[in-house]
């Protein structure tokens, strides 16, 4: 691929001296040759402008020998009889190398800059991720520590529903932790293209079922109203992730609003995608949050706490966006907020007629 793009450089070159010797044939009738010789300047220029300091130095010499060949008395020959000639040559040369140099210089300033640009973003967020994951890593194990040592320490001296509370927190907490460290590597994976997508035809209202099947527990003490029409087209999507993301939704509402908070999951129908909202009504989101919403790493200021990395948000809008559509957040009207996001349809496959029978 490398060798291609060298080669290119050089051809790009051979094609401008050819456009300026076209140029100045079209122009002698008309101009002096000093003037042509400018034509030649200019596609000396642009191939340095565009290319390493090779194929800049191969368009200056073409372009001297085409201008001395076709338009340097005596002409038809490499002969100069003027000596003034040879300055315009030199000239050509030096432009080639000085422009070359300096655009080479830009770029090596340019590619510095973005090199320390991405260490910059890497360092801010590792020490992101290193803070959020200690810091919600940090409740979920005292707890599980303080249990499991009453557990360790008394668990002969108290009653069976105690052991059992104690247990089931230390439960609870570990399956806090796994789904935080969780949806860490999956960030990594989404973000590194390790993700296969494998799409088929599914009913959203089948995936809507099955996300509030898993988090029925979850989602317990809120009051969820689903809305979807009957006539919605299936969709070409892995349902697998498109439950992810939803159930992410739904989950950062049952984290982030108090108990009976009324959520609605919708869907509705556009010309070319189906848009997927799932809508709180727990006093929303300050106007600073919307834009970093589905950042990774962001926890929005909304009533009601809850915790978590952060990444519950972002991984919902990766899915999505590898699936073509978009993810965003906005105010609805009675305080709440709306998660939405778009799924692109596809013509469905035509239905096989069945084989007559004899």
């Amino acid at each position: 691929m490398r060798a291609i793009s060298h080669w290119r450089g050089y051809a790009w070159a051979a094609a401008a001296v050819l456009v300026c010797t076209l140029a100045g044939l079209a122009m002698q009738p008309r101009f002096d040759v000093v003037n042509i010789a400018m034509v030649y300047v200019l596609g000396v220029v642009v191939v340095a402008l565009r290319f390493p300091r090779g194929p800049a130095i191969a368009a200056s010499v073409l372009g001297v020998a085409a201008f001395d060949f076709l338009f340097v008395p005596p002409r038809g020959t490499f002969t100069v009889e003027d000596v003034q000639y040879l300055l315009t040559f030199a000239i050509m040369l030096a432009v080639a190398l000085v422009i070359s140099r300096l655009v080479e210089n830009v770029r090596r300033r340019a590619a510095a800059q973005a090199s320390l640009a991405v260490e910059a973003e890497t360092e801010r967020i590792r020490s992101t991720l290193l803070a959020s994951i200690s810091h919600d890593l940090r409740t979920p194990l005292a707890v599980m520590a303080g249990a499991s040592s009453s557990l360790a320490e008394a668990g002969e001296r108290l009653g069976a529903t105690e052991r059992r509370a104690l247990a089931q927190s230390v439960f609870e907490q570990a399956r806090e932790m796994s789904e935080h460290v969780a949806k860490v590597l999956q960030m990594t994976r989404l973000e590194t293209g390790a993700i296969d997508v494998q799409r088929d035809w599914v009913a959203l209202s089948e995936i809507v079922e099955s996300v509030l099947a898993r988090l029925a527990e979850r989602m317990a003490s809120h009051r969820v109203i689903v809305e979807l029409p009957d006539d919605l087209p299936l969709v070409r999507v892995d349902a697998t992730l498109i439950e992810q993301a939803l159930g992410n939704l739904l989950e950062n509402c049952a984290s982030h609003t108090p108990p009976d908070t009324v959520v609605r999951v919708r869907a509705t129908q556009r010309a070319d995608d189906v848009v997927v909202a799932v809508e709180d009504y727990s006093g929303g989101l300050r106007d600073a949050d919307f834009k970093r919403l589905f950042a990774k790493f962001h926890h929005g200021a909304i009533e009601g706490g809850g915790t978590g990395v952060g990444l519950g948000l972002a991984i919902c809008r990766a899915i999505v966006r590898l699936h073509g559509g978009n993810a965003w957040a906005e105010r609805v009207p009675g305080g709440g907020t709306a998660f939405r996001f778009t799924l692109p349809l596809e013509a469905a496959p035509a239905v096989p007629a069945e084989a007559p029978t004899d």
